[in-house]
């Protein structure tokens, strides 16, 4: 007799209240299950335990937004799984992929290509409270589901990417991802990326910004949102989404220049 195929999800949050039990509910499904909390509050591990009172929960006091990679990670090392499913707390699982993931690493096994080491998962996302279709809204594939055996974590700080080996497959559905629930959340997560996408930038010598840049970037953000990708026809959630891609690109090379200003 086979032994059973064993599938561990990491679930990352900060202080998402509102949001973590309807992504633990869709997680359930799990042979286990890992909290990652990253400064957040004590009602958080009480809805987790609640949810799954088996779960596992390790902790830091780092600012969330700050290095997934490292708590990522975390949650790597907790893990026991056969297969590794990471799963953000603004993210649900839907029955269908559930389905199909369970099919994937189980029945399907000796169907597919023992060369594939993880998988993509294709993502809905909601601006705003609805669900957005155009520009890079979908598919918006996300490497999360990791054979164990092949995978060694994530490196990079900004955008982390997996350590594994082997070849890479698809997933056909979706995670329902609900991203700016508000604008008061979106400015907020704005300022604290554009620290880290300028802090970058500085430390790899970008060239000197000059005033023309402001213009010139945001112009093409514009291009490639409202025209080549055609985000406007989402209607008003797309120009906010346009117009605030626009701003989020100034404030970036704004703090960069800021960063060398300061270093001359």
């Amino acid at each position: 007799m086979k032994n059973k195929v064993k599938l561990s999800i990491i679930v990352m949050v900060g202080n998402e209240e509102s949001l973590i039990q309807s992504c633990l509910e869709s997680c359930k499904f799990a042979d286990e299950n890992i909290l990652v909390m990253a400064n957040s509050t004590a009602k958080i591990k009480e809805i987790a335990k609640k949810i799954i009172p088996k779960i596992k929960i390790t902790e830091t006091t780092d600012e969330y937004n700050k290095n997934f990679t490292k708590w990522r990670n975390m949650g790597y090392k907790l893990a026991t799984g056969d297969w590794i499913l990471y799963v953000d707390v603004d993210e649900v699982v839907t029955e269908e992929l559930k389905n199909e993931i369970l099919k994937m690493i189980t029945e399907d096994r000796g169907q597919r290509t023992e060369k594939i080491s993880y998988y993509v998962i294709p993502r809905v996302n909601h601006f705003l409270g609805k669900r957005v279709r155009y520009g890079n809204s979908y598919p918006d594939y996300v490497k999360r589901l990791f054979l164990r055996k092949d995978f060694a974590g994530f490196t990079g700080i900004l955008h982390e990417e997996p350590i594994i080996k082997g070849e890479m497959g698809y997933l056909k559905n979706a995670l329902l991802h609900f991203t700016h629930r508000d604008l008061h959340s979106m400015v907020d997560k704005t300022n604290s990326w554009t620290d880290m996408e300028a802090q970058a930038l500085f430390e790899n010598n970008h060239p000197k910004v000059y005033w023309w840049r402001f213009p010139r970037m945001m112009l093409t953000k514009f291009w490639e949102r409202a025209i080549k990708q055609s985000k406007w026809k989402d209607g008003t959630v797309g120009w906010i989404s346009i117009i605030f891609e626009m701003f989020d690109t100034f404030i970036i090379y704004a703090k960069l220049w800021e960063l060398q200003q300061k270093a001359r």
